[in-house]
């Protein structure tokens, strides 16, 4: 099993930027796919961005593509999200999750139900 930790959230003004943080333990995290998802108030927690154990395949939201960026050091065990030209319709809840991943491939998944393991998250509010 893997346990996972964000850190980095926030409040910050609408136009600037963020880096989250997802430090993983207890397990190889070379071995899994990571992705970020978000939830807002009232709203179902929905993909922002994923990326493959080796870091070469990323995904996005579109409504986040070109102003987000994933990406992973494993030799640090840790993933991060790099949030720039923050819009108050960023602010939630954001969430990292691991699922294990078959020897080199490079599939990435952008359903909840693809991943297995989550943290608790971390709260990020853009203000107008």
């Amino acid at each position: 099993q893997v346990q996972l930790v964000e850190s980095g959230g926030g409040l910050v003004q609408a136009g600037g930027s963020l880096r989250l943080s997802c430090a993983a333990s207890g397990r190889t995290f070379s071995n899994y796919q990571m992705g970020w998802f978000r939830q807002a108030p009232g709203k179902e927690r929905e993909f922002v961005a994923a990326v493959s154990w080796s870091g070469g395949t990323t995904y996005y939201a579109d409504s986040v593509k070109g102003r987000f960026t994933i990406s992973r050091d494993n030799a640090k065990n840790t993933m991060y999200l790099q949030m720039n030209n923050l819009k108050p319709e960023d602010t939630a809840v954001y969430y990292c999750a691991a699922e294990f991943q078959r020897l080199y491939s490079e599939y990435v998944s952008a359903e909840r139900s693809g991943y297995n393991y989550w943290g608790q998250g971390t709260q990020v509010t853009v203000s107008s």
